[in-house]
């Protein structure tokens, strides 16, 4: 059976990324992009779904991990009755090529050392054809090869690639593997020890470049480094995950596929980014933003590939049995034919900040911004799936309302302020228009909160996000009221639910893990109301959840103290971000944005003394 979550570690290219286990197993691995097929699948699986193990032979006493300050450079140090060694895992930063480097060095006596390469293509379904040339290893299936350089002898062994080896105090072994299309020539081989030194060089010089030194710096330059690691640089698409069918409930069915890019993460996106000072990641956002969503505006889908594809047929594997038997394993995802509100207010509202936050502007954006708000004109009343991506019917989501309203609201003020032609009071009707419905529709003034959908007595922890956007101020009664109903009602153990799932509203059985982005934002919400000693210590306690190595699944389960879902999760590495800026600026600040009709946290006006 797989580790627990937090067991893992993330090591990248930013092309694609790899889980490597607290046990010195590669569990998770697809080559050559985020979306492609796994050639290491134990993950969800067994062994023998494919993984490459380097540890020592004989099960250690201790293990301790790290990832080199700054870096995405992961070393696991293993101590046994013979010694001590560490094992040094990346990804070499490269647009030419895609190698997996580890490195195993000997601390303290001679230990016996175990390497295992189980390669299988396709989700573990492909076992490979394995030819030797010198002491070069290739593996190929169809249109992959994967080859593996390494001065150790190995052997085959039941389908297998092993080695047995000694590694003494002082001393090092390199095991490179590298992937390239079965059709083209082999590559040269790398300078193991040259290109860790290198890529060490590049990470330090791309998260010193992180310009937030607030009293959090830490966790959010780690957070950023994740995000760093899920940007598909070619394109600079951001996947919200690099695994698929993680599950949401151990042993359930919520398993999904999250190696995609999400409209929905936009904003949080762009801002977590820019208050950082990665002005060049956040336009790489932006542009990848605008065509993926070019086209006919009915076309507007929530997720695409990282190159902007938009067939994502969902299917489902069922040679793998699922992470601790939570099945199915599903690869796609069918929520790309969903229809959303609440993506049209992402855009918009992501193009606003870019603009905002002073970004080299896009002759092209407002254009398509036209055209997205001249759809909604006529569909902002339509029932939608929602922001979770609801598989059951659709509904008129109080959410997707606000972020309609959004999206007017920040067309409105960018034709204002920069000067841009559009039909400003058509759009500022249409605003005021869904103020008031949501205000009438989507609240309940017996209970003093918005609920999840117009009519329902349910809560949604979307809700938080109202005063973020600025469709009310955060001393609103209404807003305060809905804090505190979804304080009853959703927090277990201090954690927030994203709804209760025994409403039926996904159609799907009931359970899941409190979400941990929600948690975030109900950390926000106590800040932004006036209860910021209540918001801190949240924010501390949601700190101290994440792994050893400050990585975050999607959901986490409180009473069982374990990560569930797809790990690790972008969005709630963007959340700690954006909480982490709204704790480290003047209240004032934050105040004034949301007079404004702003998000408090946002990065298009710099905190002071930064």
């Amino acid at each position: 059976m797989a580790l627990p979550i937090a067991d893992y570690a993330l090591i990248g290219d930013c092309h694609t990324a790899a889980l490597v286990g607290r046990d010195g197993s590669i569990d998770w691995l697809c080559l050559p992009r985020f979306d492609s097929g796994a050639c290491f699948a134990a993950l969800l699986g067994e062994p023998g779904h494919g993984r490459w193990l380097i540890a020592p032979s004989k099960t250690p006493g201790s293990t301790r991990r790290k990832y080199r300050d700054g870096t995405l450079i992961l070393e696991t140090e293993f101590d046994t009755e013979e010694g001590s060694v560490r094992v040094i895992d990346c990804m070499p930063l490269s647009n030419r090529r895609w190698d997996v480097l580890r490195i195993v060095e000997g601390l303290k006596g001679r230990v016996a050392m175990r390497m295992e390469l189980i390669i299988r293509f396709d989700y573990g379904s492909i076992v490979p054809w394995v030819t030797r040339a010198g002491a070069t290893q290739f593996a190929t299936a169809g249109p992959d090869t994967v080859e593996l350089h390494t001065d150790v002898n190995v052997r085959g062994e039941n389908m297998k690639t092993v080695a047995d080896f000694f590694i003494g105090e002082g001393e090092r072994a390199s095991f490179v593997l590298n992937y390239r299309p079965s059709h083209e020539a082999p590559q040269q081989g790398i300078d193991p020890e040259k290109e860790l030194r290198t890529t060490e060089k590049k990470w330090r010089q791309w998260s010193n470049r992180c310009t937030y030194r607030g009293r959090w710096r830490e966790p959010v330059v780690r957070s950023l480094i994740t995000l760093k690691a899920l940007t598909y640089t070619p394109t600079g698409g951001i996947i919200a995950a690099p695994t698929t069918s993680l599950p949401e409930q151990p042993g359930g069915v919520r398993n999904w596929d999250y190696r995609y890019c999400w409209l929905r993460d936009a904003t949080f996106t762009l801002n977590a980014l820019l208050l950082a000072g990665y002005h060049e990641e956040a336009t790489a956002w932006r542009e990848w933003l605008l065509r993926a969503v070019a086209g006919s505006p009915k076309d507007i889908q929530i997720l695409y590939s990282v190159t902007g594809e938009r067939r994502l047929d969902e299917y489902e594997i069922d040679w793998l049995p699922g992470y601790g038997g939570a099945e199915p394993v599903r690869v796609g995802n069918a929520a790309a034919r969903q229809f959303q509100l609440d993506v049209y207010g992402e855009v918009m509202d992501t193009l606003h900040l870019a603009r905002a936050a002073g970004l080299e502007p896009e002759p092209a954006a407002w254009n398509i911004q036209i055209e997205l708000l001249k759809f909604l004109e006529s569909h902002w009343q339509d029932p939608d799936e929602g922001i979770w991506e609801v598989r059951g019917p659709r509904r008129h989501f109080t959410h997707s309302k606000v972020m309609a309203w959004v999206a007017f609201d920040r067309a409105v003020k960018d034709a204002e302020r920069y000067g841009l032609d559009g039909p400003v009071e058509v759009w500022r009707q249409k605003r005021d228009a869904i103020h008031a419905q949501v205000c009438d529709s989507g609240y309940d003034s017996q209970r003093n909160t918005f609920v999840q959908s117009y009519g329902s007595p349910h809560l949604d922890a979307s809700l938080l996000l109202i005063p973020q956007v600025g469709f009310l101020p955060p001393d609103d009664p209404r807003v305060r009221g809905t804090v505190d109903a979804i304080e009853r009602e959703l927090v277990v153990d201090g954690l927030v639910l994203r709804y209760s799932t025994a409403t039926d509203v996904d159609a799907l059985p009931a359970g899941e893990g409190t979400f941990l982005p929600c948690s975030f934002w109900l950390a926000d919400s106590l800040i932004l109301t006036g209860r910021r000693e209540e918001g801190e210590a949240l924010f501390e306690r949601l700190l101290a959840l994440g792994s050893d190595l400050g990585l975050f699944a999607e959901e986490y389960a409180p009473r069982e103290r374990h990560m569930l879902g797809n790990f690790p999760q972008a969005l709630t590495h963007m959340a700690l971000v954006n909480t982490a800026r709204l704790l480290s600026i003047p209240e004032k600040q934050a105040k004034t944005a949301s007079e404004k009709g702003e998000r408090p946290g946002s990065a298009a006006e710099p905190p002071a003394g930064q």
